[in-house]
C-alpha cells in the first residue's frame, strides 16, 4: 500500500460508515509518517487497511466493522477494483500501551476529501513505536518482519518501544513480555 491508496481508504471508510475520521490500526498506520519511498518494502507489503470506525456505542463499533468488511472488505468489488481493502475492526484487534490516543498522527489531505461533498476527512494513524508495540504483542511471523524491517531501517528505537510495552494493560502481560524477549534476543 502506497499514501494514495491510504488516503482513498481514509475517504472510502469516513464516506462508508458517516464519519468524518477513523483509526487506521493496522500496518499501514505507519504511511502517515512516512512514504512508502522512505520505508522498507515489508512495511509497505500489506494490502489491507485496519480501520476502526468508532460508533458511540460498542454495538455501533461493531456495525461499522462489518459493514466495512462487507463493503469494501477482501474479495469484494472494492478490493477488485483498488487492489486493496478495507479490514473493520474494534478496539479489542490490537494491544496497544497506555494513552495511545494521545499519539495518533494525523494524515490529511488533498486526497481524503471528499470529491462529491468537498467534506476533509481524517485519518488517525498509530505512531509508529505504539505500532510496533501492537505487531509485537499479535506476535505473528508477518508482525514480527514488520517490526524487525523499520527496526533495521532505523525508524524506530528499541528502547522506546521496550518501554512503551511497559505500559500494555496488565490483562496482556504475558503477551508484552513475550514481545520484550523478541526485542532483546533482537539486541
Amino acid at each position: 500500500m502506497n499514501r494514495e491508496q491510504l488516503a482513498h481508504a481514509i475517504r472510502a471508510a469516513c464516506t462508508i460508515t458517516v464519519r468524518d475520521s477513523v483509526i487506521v490500526i493496522g500496518s499501514q498506520s505507519i504511511l502517515a509518517t512516512w512514504s512508502e519511498d522512505e520505508l522498507p518494502e515489508r512495511a509497505t507489503a500489506s494490502r489491507e487497511a485496519d480501520i476502526l470506525a468508532e460508533g458511540d456505542t460498542p454495538e455501533e463499533t461493531r456495525k461499522n466493522a462489518e459493514l466495512l468488511a462487507g463493503v469494501a472488505g477482501e474479495l469484494s468489488d472494492f478490493d477488485d477494483q483498488h487492489d486493496f481493502y478495507l479490514d473493520g475492526v474494534d478496539e479489542s484487534t490490537a494491544i496497544l500501551p497506555k494513552n495511545w490516543r494521545t499519539r495518533l498522527v494525523r494524515f490529511s489531505n488533498q486526497s481524503t476529501v471528499n470529491v462529491t461533498t468537498g467534506e476533509q476527512y481524517t485519518g488517525w494513524c498509530l505512531e509508529p513505536h505504539d505500532l510496533c508495540v501492537a505487531k509485537l504483542c499479535a506476535g505473528r511471523s508477518k508482525d514480527l518482519e514488520f517490526v524487525a524491517a523499520v527496526r533495521d531501517a532505523g525508524l524506530v528505537d528499541s528502547t522506546l518501544i521496550r518501554a512503551r510495552l511497559l505500559d500494555v494493560p496488565d490483562e496482556f502481560r504475558a503477551q508484552a513480555e513475550r514481545a520484550a524477549a523478541v526485542i532483546r534476543q533482537w539486541a
